[in-house]
């Protein structure tokens, strides 16, 4: 069950935070995890001696909800694999090819609404390794959910614009005037890299762009291969601190 959890609260850090509640209407990455686990418990299939679940699972969602994490959905997943493949171990299911997980929208979903179709898929390499009662290539009828209902908030303004980090596959939102790149784990984007300072740069916002500024840091801040003290962000720029590249990201870009 710990393992579980583990990649649970891997895949709820990908929209944590104010990035979360942001978005709280939209499709969770969490749902979608317990929504692909339901499927697979009741798609299951009875063989001579083991029971069978689909392995791949084709997720549909509106257009607008795929905007919100499409810099996020390689990491999302691999995680979602990884979370229907644990829970095939523990409750000692058989898969014909490790579970695998495809993303596509559908015009006429909603926003907050997601449908899920379960496939029994033969394995490229050895089509033939499955028991002659397990059906394959029959995609189930496609389940459609829709996002928890959150209480609505009374908005003070505009959404704050939700910055993103890419380090090494793994998105860290901000959506901070203020943003500190560093080795200390107070920094609202932690490094875990010993050629980095505890406060190493900072993204510091100023009207309606984004300025990196390094902060004193013993071994500089690079911008796209380049030292600077302080220079002007766009959407894709590459942060390099230490031995660290950090992909910037703008949600309104």
């Amino acid at each position: 069950m710990a393992l579980l959890r583990s990649i649970e609260s891997r895949i709820e850090s990908l929209f944590e935070g104010v990035f979360g509640r942001a978005f709280r209407t939209h499709v969770q990455p969490i749902e979608l995890a317990r929504k692909l686990v339901k499927e697979m418990d009741d798609h299951r299939s009875v063989s001579v001696s083991r029971v069978y679940v689909p392995n791949e699972y084709t997720v549909y969602v509106s257009p607008h909800d795929q905007r919100q994490f499409a810099s996020y959905e390689e990491s999302l997943v691999r995680e979602l694999q990884d979370y229907l493949a644990e829970h095939a171990r523990r409750e000692e299911y058989a898969l014909l090819t490790p579970p695998k997980v495809l993303v596509t929208t559908d015009g006429d979903l909603a926003v907050g609404e997601f449908g899920i179709a379960t496939r029994m898929a033969p394995g490229e390499s050895r089509p033939e390794a499955h028991p002659a009662e397990i059906r394959t290539d029959e995609p189930s009828h496609t389940m459609v959910y829709r996002a928890e209902a959150a209480a609505p908030e009374v908005s003070a303004g505009p959404e704050p614009e939700v910055l993103t980090f890419l380090i090494d596959g793994k998105v860290r939102p901000s959506s901070k005037p203020r943003t500190v790149l560093g080795r200390s784990r107070q920094s609202d984007v932690y490094v875990t890299d010993v050629n980095v300072s505890r406060r190493h740069a900072e993204v510091v916002r100023e009207d309606a762009e984004y300025w990196l500024v390094d902060l004193g840091s013993t071994n500089g801040t690079q911008l796209n291969g380049e030292r600077v003290q302080r220079a002007r962000l766009d959407d894709g720029d590459v942060i390099t601190i230490g031995s660290t590249e950090i992909v910037f990201g703008r949600s309104g870009t």
